[in-house]
C-alpha cells in the first residue's frame, strides 16, 4: 500500500531492546511479505531481536493441536475473533503485559481492544461496494438502497458462505436498527430470510473469494456488492472507480495472541508493543491493508488512505460491530450460534 516509512527506534531501544527471536504467525503471501518489509525488519533493526515467521491459512487449528500435544512452538498468533473465548477458557493464551506499551499506543486504542489475553490485529469490514461508472454521485446510500432495485438498477453480488453478514445486510435492508441487530433469534432469522428472498433473483453471482467482488465490479457484472474494505481499498489506489459505503457495514475484528508457553514469551511481549506504536501500527496498514485498533495511526499515513479505514471514527461509527461473543456461544444442541446461522443461511440458499 506505499513506501515504507522511516520508524524511529530511539524510544524501541529502551524498553524493547532484547536478543534472541520471536515466532510470528502470518498468512503467507503478500500479507507476509508486506509484514516482513513493513513490521518485521523494523522490529529487529530497533531491538536485536529476530523474527521468525510461519504461515498458515488459519492459526486456530495449529495452536489447538499445539495445545493438546503439550508444546507451543510458536510465540504469537492471530485468531478469530468468535473462536477466542473458547480457546482462552482452555488457558491458550498469554495475558498481554501492557506495562511495555507506550502512552501514544494506550491512548489511541480503545479498552475493548486491549483485552487481557489479546489485542485487536486487524479490523476488516464487510462493505457496500458500487461502481462510480453506473451511478456517478447518485449512488446507493444503505443497504436498503441495495435492496431498492427500481431506484438503482443492476446486477448485485453477495458472499454465498459466510451467511452471517448477509443476514446483517437484510435485517437493516429491512428496517431494524443498527443497535439491534446482534443477537440474533431465530424470529430474526426468519425475518431475514424472507428480506433475502426480494434481493436473490437480483444476485448473479454469490461470490467466495475475497478478491471476486473487485474483478466483477471492473468487469460491468456488478454494479453494487458487498465486499471486504481491504480489497476494494486496494482496487481504489490503483484507480478502480468504486465508492465504499460505511453506513451499516459489519465490522469484524481478528486478535492478536501471545501463546501461553511459548518458546519466547518475554520477546513477544516486546514484538506485541512494538507493532501497537502508532506509526509502526501505520506501517502495518500501509503494508498489510489491515488496521489495528490505534486510532493514532491515522496521523501517520497519507490522508486519502486515513479517509477509507474502517479504524477511521468516521467510518466506525456508523458500522455494526459483529457481536463475537455471542456467534460463539454454544445452543442447548451443543452448536454455536455461528453454526446455526450458517446452517439456515446455506439451507435457504441452495433451496
Amino acid at each position: 500500500m506505499g513506501a515504507p516509512l522511516v520508524i524511529t527506534t530511539a524510544r524501541a531501544q529502551d524498553k524493547l531492546a532484547g536478543s534472541g527471536e520471536v515466532v510470528v504467525f502470518s498468512y503467507g503471501g503478500t500479507f507476509t511479505e508486506a509484514a516482513r518489509k513493513h513490521v518485521f525488519r523494523p522490529f529487529t533493526k530497533a531491538t536485536g531481536i529476530e523474527v521468525i515467521d510461519v504461515v498458515a491459512d488459519f492459526a486456530e487449528p495449529h495452536i489447538k493441536a499445539m495445545h493438546g500435544a503439550g508444546r507451543f512452538d510458536w510465540d504469537i498468533a492471530f485468531v478469530e475473533a468468535r473462536n477466542f473465548p473458547e480457546m482462552s477458557r482452555a488457558r491458550m493464551f498469554e495475558p498481554i503485559d501492557y506495562t511495555l506499551w507506550d502512552e501514544e499506543s494506550i491512548q489511541g486504542t480503545p479498552s475493548d481492544s486491549r483485552l487481557k489475553e489479546a489485542f485487536v490485529v486487524g479490523i476488516t469490514a464487510e462493505v457496500l461496494t458500487y461502481d462510480q461508472r453506473a451511478f456517478a454521485d447518485r449512488g446507493p446510500k444503505n443497504w436498503a438502497d441495495f435492496w431498492d432495485v427500481r431506484k438503482f438498477p443492476g446486477r448485485r453480488g453477495l458472499m454465498g458462505d459466510l451467511g452471517i453478514f448477509d443476514l446483517q445486510f437484510a435485517l437493516l435492508a429491512d428496517g431494524v436498527a443498527a443497535r439491534n441487530i446482534w443477537p440474533l433469534d431465530d424470529k430474526q432469522i426468519d425475518r431475514a430470510l424472507k428480506k433475502l428472498d426480494e434481493i436473490k433473483p437480483h444476485v448473479v453471482k454469490w461470490w467466495v473469494a475475497g478478491g471476486e467482488p473487485a474483478q466483477l465490479l471492473l468487469r460491468g457484472e456488478y454494479v453494487m456488492t458487498a465486499a471486504h474494505n481491504n480489497r476494494v481499498i486496494q482496487a481504489i489506489q490503483t484507480g478502480a472507480p468504486f465508492k465504499m459505503v460505511y453506513e451499516g457495514s459489519c465490522l469484524v475484528k481478528t486478535l492478536g495472541t501471545i501463546l501461553h508457553g511459548g518458546p519466547n514469551t518475554t520477546n513477544a511481549q516486546k514484538f506485541v508493543a512494538f507493532l501497537n506504536r502508532a506509526q509502526v501500527a501505520a506501517e502495518w496498514t500501509l503494508g498489510t491493508g489491515w488496521p489495528g485498533a490505534n486510532t493514532n495511526q491515522l496521523k501517520h499515513m497519507p490522508p486519502d488512505l486515513a479517509r477509507l479505514l474502517s479504524v477511521n471514527p468516521d467510518n466506525a461509527s456508523v458500522a455494526v460491530i459483529q457481536d463475537s461473543a455471542w456467534l460463539a456461544e454454544k445452543r442447548p444442541d451443543g452448536k454455536t450460534n455461528s453454526e446455526h446461522l450458517e446452517e439456515r443461511f446455506i439451507t435457504w440458499k441452495t433451496r
